[in-house]
């Protein structure tokens, strides 16, 4: 999970090493928010929120982290790009489910229907 791996001093120095400001903070605290939109939205409750929270931490982690455009190793750039691609993908995700909400088994869509 996002927020074990976030809290490890090894993440926050690579995070440091890669240009994000005040890693020390930033990291531990995008694993907290990157962990709460997951759960938001595994368990169907506040879905919405929780894609924001997932769309509020992918941004900055991919476009600070993955810049495959600023190295010169070719294997590098390559694994760079993967995961740029991989995380661009998963925020458009994000946002899909942050315009539709939560499916029809969520928790959401169940408090939807009391009274119906």
């Amino acid at each position: 999970m996002a927020i074990i791996r976030n809290l490890s001093p090894e993440t926050i120095k690579n995070a440091s090493a890669a240009g994000v400001p005040l890693a020390s903070i930033a990291v531990p605290l995008s694993g907290i928010i990157a962990s709460l939109g997951a759960i938001s939205i595994i368990i169907g409750y506040k879905t919405k929120i929780g894609a924001w929270l997932i769309v509020l931490y992918l941004l900055p982690a991919t476009f600070m982290t993955h810049r495959f455009w600023a190295v010169t190793d070719p294997l590098m750039q390559q694994m760079k790009m993967m995961h740029f691609m991989k995380n661009f993908s998963m925020l458009g995700g994000a946002l899909i489910i942050s315009y539709w909400g939560a499916g029809p088994f969520s928790i959401d869509n169940k408090k939807s229907n009391i009274g119906y």
